[in-house]
C-alpha cells in the first residue's frame, strides 16, 4: 500500500515534502541546461530543445507500509554473506536504462523540450551584475502599481468590503431604514399589547415597516467600491556596459571566436535580464573605436596592439555621456593578452586610477589557442601579469582564461554569477 499526499496547498504553509520536491526538480533541469549549454552554438541556446534529467529526480515522496519488526536470518544456499553484511546492487537490474540486461548499470532518463523563453529563464536564472545599484532614476522608468483610491467598477477579487459596507449604512440610516432591532421590538410590543386599538395601530406600523424595509436593500448596488490600482513609475538603477575587444593581428580566429561568443553570452543576458543597460562596443588594435552591433561581431580588422587605446576610449566616453555619479558602470574585455612593449604601464596606469575607480565591475577574459587548455601552467601574458598585480589592491576586478568553446559557459557563468553581499571572484 502506498500512500500520496495531494492535498490542495494554496497558502503554502505545509506539505514540506512537496516542497522540497519541487526545489530538487528545479535544481536538477537547471543542471541539465547547464550542462546542455557546454555542447551548443550560441545561437542554439535561443531555440530551446530537448534535456533530461533522472527519472528518479521526479518522483514525487512516498509513505510506504513496510513489513516491520526485524528480519534475522539467511536465506538456505548461500556461501558469500554473513549476516549483516551489504549487498551491492546487481549490475544490469532492472530499471536501469543504460543498456541491456546484464551490459552495466544506468539510470532512466526522464526527457522533454524547453521552449525557447523557458530555456533562456532556466540558464540567466542565477545570474546577475554585481552590486547594481540605484543611483539615479532611469529615464524611462520601470511601470509599478500602486492603491488609487476606489472606483464603482472593477474585479469582484478587488472589491473594498469595509468601504462598501460603510457607505451601505450611511444610505440606510439617511433613508430611514428600520432595523432588525427595531422590528424586534414592535413584534415584542404587539405580543403584550392588550388593547384592540394600540394592538391594530402597532400591527399597521410593523407593516408599514416591513415594507420599507424591502424597500430599502440593506446592500445596494451603489454602495459597493472596488479598490482602484494604476501604474505609477518606480525607480530603477540605470546601467551601462562597455564590451572592450582586441581584433588585433596577434589575435587569431579561434580567439576571437571565443571572445565573440562571449560577448554574444554577455549581450543575451544582458538584453533580457535588464531593461534599463546600455551597452556601449568598443574594438581596438593600436587604436580604438566606439562601433555598433553588426560591426563589433561581423566587422572585420586587424593591425598591432595597443590595449591602452581601449581603455582611453572608454574613459572619454564616460566622461562624455555617463556620468559615475548617476550611472552603475561595468566594463568586460577580452584579449590575447598581448601588448606593445611601451604600453603595459600605460594600460595598468589607466585602469588602476582612470577606469576601475568608477566601475562597478571589470571582468578581463583573456581567451588563448585550444592546445593551451592541456597545459595550464604556460606562461601568463604580459598584460595578464600587469593586471595580476592590481587584484591585491580591493578593486572591483575579475580575470578568467578560457582555450575552448566548451569553456565558455562554465567562464561566463562564474563571471557574473549571484553573489551575496560584497563576495567578488578573483583569479
Amino acid at each position: 500500500m502506498q500512500i500520496l499526499d495531494r492535498r490542495l496547498n494554496p497558502s503554502g504553509k505545509n506539505l514540506a515534502n512537496h516542497q522540497r520536491f519541487m526545489r530538487r526538480a528545479k535544481a536538477l533541469v537547471r543542471e541539465a541546461v547547464h550542462n546542455a549549454s557546454k555542447d551548443r552554438n550560441i545561437p542554439d541556446i535561443l531555440n530551446g530543445g530537448e534535456i533530461s534529467i533522472p527519472a528518479g529526480g521526479v518522483s514525487e515522496p512516498r509513505l510506504r507500509h513496510g513489513p516491520g519488526g526485524l528480519r534475522d536470518e539467511v536465506l538456505p544456499g548461500n556461501r558469500e554473506f554473513m549476516e549483516g553484511d551489504l549487498i551491492p546492487r546487481p549490475k544490469g537490474a532492472a530499471g536501469g536504462g543504460g543498456g541491456g540486461a546484464g551490459e552495466g548499470e544506468g539510470e532512466d532518463a526522464f526527457r522533454f523540450v524547453l521552449s525557447r523563453e523557458e530555456f533562456l529563464d532556466v540558464f540567466l536564472d542565477d545570474l546577475e551584475l554585481p552590486d547594481l545599484a540605484k543611483r539615479r532614476l532611469a529615464e524611462v522608468e520601470k511601470q509599478g502599481v500602486r492603491r488609487a483610491g476606489y472606483s464603482v467598477s472593477g474585479s469582484p477579487t478587488n472589491m473594498a468590503v469595509a468601504r462598501t459596507m460603510r457607505l451601505a449604512m450611511a444610505r440606510r440610516v439617511a433613508l430611514g431604514r428600520p432595523g432588525g432591532q427595531a422590528i424586534s421590538l414592535l413584534e415584542a410590543e404587539i405580543a403584550e399589547c392588550r388593547n384592540d386599538e394600540r394592538h391594530a395601530s402597532l400591527r399597521a406600523e410593523l407593516a408599514a415597516a416591513e415594507a420599507k424595509m424591502r424597500r430599502i436593500p440593506y446592500i445596494d448596488p451603489i454602495d459597493i467600491r472596488y479598490r482602484r490600482m494604476e501604474s505609477t513609475p518606480k525607480a530603477v538603477a540605470q546601467a551601462v556596459m562597455f564590451c572592450l575587444m582586441d581584433v588585433s593581428g596577434s589575435m587569431s580566429e579561434h580567439m576571437k571566436d571565443l571572445a565573440k561568443r562571449f560577448y554574444m553570452l554577455l549581450y543575451i543576458f544582458l538584453t533580457r535580464r535588464y531593461r534599463h543597460v546600455e551597452i556601449v562596443f568598443i574594438r581596438h588594435t593600436d587604436r580604438a573605436e566606439e562601433v555598433d552591433e553588426e560591426t563589433f561581431f561581423r566587422g572585420p580588422a586587424t593591425g598591432g596592439t595597443k590595449v591602452s587605446s581601449a581603455l582611453e576610449a572608454m574613459r572619454d566616453i564616460v566622461a562624455e555621456r555617463y556620468r559615475p555619479a548617476d550611472w552603475n558602470i561595468y566594463a568586460a574585455q577580452a584579449s590575447d593578452g598581448d601588448n606593445a612593449y611601451n604600453d603595459g604601464e600605460t594600460t595598468t596606469w589607466l585602469l588602476r586610477t582612470g577606469i576601475l575607480p568608477i566601475s562597478q565591475y571589470f571582468a578581463y577574459l583573456e581567451v588563448g589557442e585550444a592546445s593551451h587548455a592541456a597545459n595550464p601552467a604556460a606562461s601568463s601574458s604580459s598584460l595578464w601579469r600587469s593586471y595580476e598585480k592590481l587584484l591585491g589592491d580591493g578593486l572591483p576586478l575579475s580575470m578568467r582564461k578560457v582555450a575552448t568553446r566548451g569553456e565558455i559557459f562554465t567562464v561566463f557563468r562564474d563571471l557574473f554569477q549571484r553573489r551575496h553581499g560584497a563576495e567578488r571572484l578573483d583569479a
